[in-house]
């Protein structure tokens, strides 16, 4: 062997960021593998590295025997004179390691040197991911190398990062050498080694920003509970403060707005609703659709929907350009919000008191009752289980419920939909705009299938080869 394979050893631990125990164990595997083809592969050996000599020693074990007639296999067995030489204690049927030539022809160390260079490769895989899935859901920072498929190619030192173009904020353009800040948002480990995803696109990675400018964040007083981002033009963050003397969204904005403006600036200039986080939802969802003013709230807790009436001025302002603000609310929320107007409000009501009050025996009181428990046509009525019309006023008891539903199912045999009230569409007129948290549009789903099959491209690929918070819905027409 080379007598400079312990300086060769020292250098590719340095520069590769490899344990020294990890080479030494590669090249005697490596070596052991090369002497099997030369000496058979029943042939026991092993090869430990010599720290004095800086050398591999190659040892093949052989069973000891009394005489040469017992002998049958010579490169397997030594006689007992022999092996005492070695190991004045052995005894017969011992196995003792007899030590041979470690040096090869060009076939087997070409195969040595595989070996190794695999074991190192292997070991660097493992390394750079141990490094990294500690560091999930932090801010890194790489340069920009090249476009694959479309999707951003980041060097960050040891090994390269993918940002996805659908991770990309609308309208950004990067070259090649352009420092590159994203959000670290999954480490896997693939037949080609880790793959490490990133994203700036992502809720999180604005959340990470925020940690970074805000020393109030990293030192826990102020905390961000909350964020919905549609990135390139809009995220509103609910902050919260555990020191009543500390103000959390004052906190956020800074001095003259320095602290949010260096946010806004990573992002591209996208805009930031900081809003303070409260357990009260209805304090909550007003503070979510700030700068619009709410005139009034009804809750439905059960079906987690918020009917929110503005002043027909307020209307555009709450629901925002294309719907945004009222969808991002909605998603910071986690409440069905159904924006209406004043107008739209009060002609609905009408509308529903006057279709209510066909059923026999319920007045303008009654219909009353029923609209404020969200019974809107006599349909409703016809349809709605009993334990639902006991919870309305003047309806307290089996009997009563029981008759005001089958009375309200004689009206709608008799007049069909002309009374009964078919339900009516979602954002089907004007004045009124429908959000939902777990709504997603095209685009998005069509994102996250991209995001899949980039994941499954990576993971099928064979051993041996080289190297936010979502949420839409449809404006009224």
């Amino acid at each position: 062997m080379n007598s400079d394979l312990s300086r060769v050893i020292e250098s590719v631990g340095k520069d590769r960021g490899i344990k020294r125990e990890i080479i030494i164990s590669a090249l005697e595997q490596a070596v052991v593998t090369a002497a099997q083809k030369r000496h058979g592969l029943t042939a026991v050996l092993e090869a430990h590295y010599n720290n004095d000599t800086g050398d591999i020693d190659l040892f093949l074990f052989k069973r000891v025997v009394d005489s040469d007639d017992e002998m049958l296999e010579p490169s397997e067995e030594i006689k007992i004179e022999d092996a005492r030489l070695l190991d004045p204690e052995c005894q017969i049927d011992d196995e003792i390691g007899v030590k041979v030539d470690a040096h090869f022809g060009r076939i087997d160390a070409q195969t040595a040197k595989q070996i190794i260079f695999q074991k190192v490769r292997d070991a660097e895989r493992e390394i750079i991911f141990g490094e990294y899935l500690p560091r999930k859901g932090e801010i890194i920072t790489g340069i920009a190398r090249r476009i694959e498929r479309g999707n951003l190619i980041i060097d960050l030192g040891r090994t390269d990062a993918v940002l996805p173009r659908n991770e990309i904020i609308p309208g950004e353009q990067f070259k090649p050498g352009d420092r590159v800040a994203a959000y670290l948002s999954d480490v896997v480990m693939t037949p080609r080694g880790p793959a490490i995803y990133l994203s700036r696109t992502s809720p999180k990675y604005v959340m990470k920003l925020f940690e970074t400018e805000v020393p109030e964040m990293r030192d826990g007083i102020v905390e961000i509970k909350l964020c919905a981002r549609e990135a390139g033009a809009r995220s509103k963050i609910a902050v919260v403060s555990k020191d009543r003397d500390v103000d959390p969204v004052g906190a956020c904005v800074g001095m003259k707005g320095s602290r949010v403006q260096n946010v806004i600036q990573e992002i591209k200039g996208e805009k930031i609703d900081i809003i303070p986080w409260s357990d009260n939802p209805v304090m909550f969802v007003r503070s979510a659709l700030s700068p619009a003013e709410i005139s009034s709230v009804r809750m439905d807790e059960r079906n987690r929907t918020m009917e929110i009436m503005v002043e027909d001025d307020q209307l555009s302002l709450a629901i925002g350009r294309k719907g945004q603000n009222v969808r991002l609310a909605a998603q910071l929320t986690g409440w069905r919000l159904d924006i209406i107007s004043k107008t739209k409000l009060q002609k609905r009501m009408t509308d529903a008191l006057f279709n209510l009050q066909h059923v026999e025996g319920v007045g303008e009181t009654l219909a009353q009752a029923l609209y404020q428990a969200g019974f809107l046509t006599v349909r409703a009525v016809a349809e709605a289980p009993i334990e639902f019309l006991l919870k309305v006023p003047g309806f307290d008891n089996v009997e009563t419920a029981e008759g005001l539903k089958k009375r309200a199912q004689e009206v709608v045999e008799k007049a069909g939909d002309v009374l009964g009230g078919a339900p009516a569409a979602a954002n089907d007129s004007k004045g009124s705009f429908t959000a939902s948290p777990m709504m997603k549009d095209s685009k998005m789903l069509a994102e996250e299938r991209l995001r899949e099959m980039i994941k499954n491209q990576e993971s099928s690929v064979p051993q041996n080869t080289g190297s936010a918070t979502e949420g839409s819905s449809q404006p009224t027409e």
